[in-house]
């Protein structure tokens, strides 16, 4: 990248995270904390994504189903204002925005509040010592199941990727860590599963575009 462009980019990624401050559909961790132990996140089902990127994914849901509450969370704020400002451009009131590190997740939700999460094209950390920082590492699966509520049903978990490698490496993960399968596809856009699975992320388009099957799988484990 010439020097140009660098500054150029340097320039966009500060004015994005300066207009995440000013947004109000917009929280870091300390804001976040204070206002959902004020009741925000009480009377509507909670739907998280983790490492959401730019969460348009999730801004299709929430427009969809404005019963819902949905919460996008992601370390960038550069990353997240993108899908704020087209919520706020739609109107779409029932989405909230958080830059967190993934690792306060216990932290920013209370235990038994959460009902579903989704991961979504987590980057696959390829190297063998990174695997802790994989959001399937059992660590982090441990954490989901803290946030998840418990009831009579099962709590969901779903998860999307064009990575192989770390599809088959996740599944393992699940099931040592006491997840059971209830759906799964080796290429998502040419299953029977509903369409709403197959809303895309942006990259999820970018791949398959490229033609790229799109691993998905959805889990469940028993409060």
């Amino acid at each position: 990248m010439s020097e140009k462009k660098l500054i150029i980019t340097r320039r966009r990624k500060k004015y994005k995270f300066a207009k995440f401050n000013e947004m109000e559909n917009c929280y870091h961790f300390d804001e976040w904390q204070k206002k959902s132990s004020s009741g925000l996140t009480r009377g509507s089902r909670i739907i998280v994504e983790i490492g959401a990127g730019s969460a348009l994914f999730l801004v299709k849901l929430a427009k969809l189903h404005p019963e819902n509450l949905y919460i996008a969370v992601d370390i960038k704020s550069d990353r997240l204002y993108r899908g704020a400002k087209q919520a706020m451009e739609e109107k779409i009131n029932n989405i909230k925005f958080i830059r967190s590190d993934i690792w306060r997740i216990t932290e920013l939700f209370k235990k038994n509040s959460v009902d579903e999460i989704w991961l979504t094209f987590s980057d696959p950390y390829p190297r063998k010592s990174d695997a802790k920082h994989r959001l399937t590492h059992p660590r982090f699966l441990d954490m989901y199941k803290t946030i998840l509520r418990k009831g009579p049903t099962l709590t969901q978990l779903y998860f999307k990727t064009d990575n192989k490698g770390l599809f088959d490496w996740s599944l393992e993960q699940f099931e040592q860590t006491g997840w059971k399968i209830k759906e799964i596809s080796r290429d998502l856009h040419n299953s029977k599963l509903p369409d709403e699975y197959k809303i895309m992320t942006t990259y999820e388009e970018k791949f398959a575009n490229e033609g790229l099957p799109i691993y998905f799988a959805e889990f469940e484990i028993s409060g």
